[in-house]
């Protein structure tokens, strides 16, 4: 057995075993009670992995002891570090949704107060509706805080800052009602 061919052995032995058991592990995280995934995972495994120390042990008893020492250290290792890869894994997976849901906040905040501007921007919007821009009114006043709450909690706080804007949008809603606002 030559060395370019144990050399391909070593690499099926470490891909077969590390993926074998960080596909169990996964498995056995996500269907806890289930273990056919578990079990098919390993059977999979094995398959993968026993021609690939079987050959060198034909070859010499040695690289045998080798081949299979390299899939038992592969094993123990992948067991130690797949807990930690799926728990990264997981929060890249959360981090990504989260950004997700701030960026979907966030495009509802833009349109909230591009529908507000017009109160203040458009001169017939105002004339009509003097209502929206007049801060006596508890409504309206409502309607600021909401917004000076969604802009603080924008940079600050990603957890509050989606209960916010669905507060803002709410108190918009409430102001044009009570100005006369015709509902669209």
């Amino acid at each position: 057995m030559g060395p370019l061919q144990l050399a391909v052995c070593g690499v099926v032995v470490v891909c077969g075993v590390a993926g074998a058991v960080f596909s169990a592990r996964y498995h056995a995280r996500r269907d806890a009670g289930q273990l056919d995934a578990v079990f098919w995972d390993a059977f999979a495994g094995l398959v993968i992995v026993f021609p690939a120390v079987l050959i060198p042990s034909l070859a010499s008893p040695w690289l045998g002891l080798a081949t299979g020492s390299l899939a038992a250290f592969t094993a123990a290792a992948s067991f130690v570090w797949s807990p930690r890869v799926l728990a990264w894994q997981e929060e890249r997976l959360h981090r990504a949704a989260t950004h997700q849901d701030l960026e979907a906040a966030a495009a509802r905040h833009r349109t909230v107060l591009a529908r507000w501007q017009r109160y203040e921007l458009d001169p017939a919007c105002c004339i009509d509706f003097p209502d929206m821009t007049d801060v006596r009114r508890p409504e309206t006043a409502a309607l600021i805080k909401a917004m000076k709450e969604a802009e603080r909690l924008r940079a600050v706080e990603a957890a509050g800052y989606l209960p916010a804007v669905a507060r803002l949008e709410h108190a918009l809603g409430r102001a044009e009602a009570a100005a006369g606002v015709p509902s669209t």
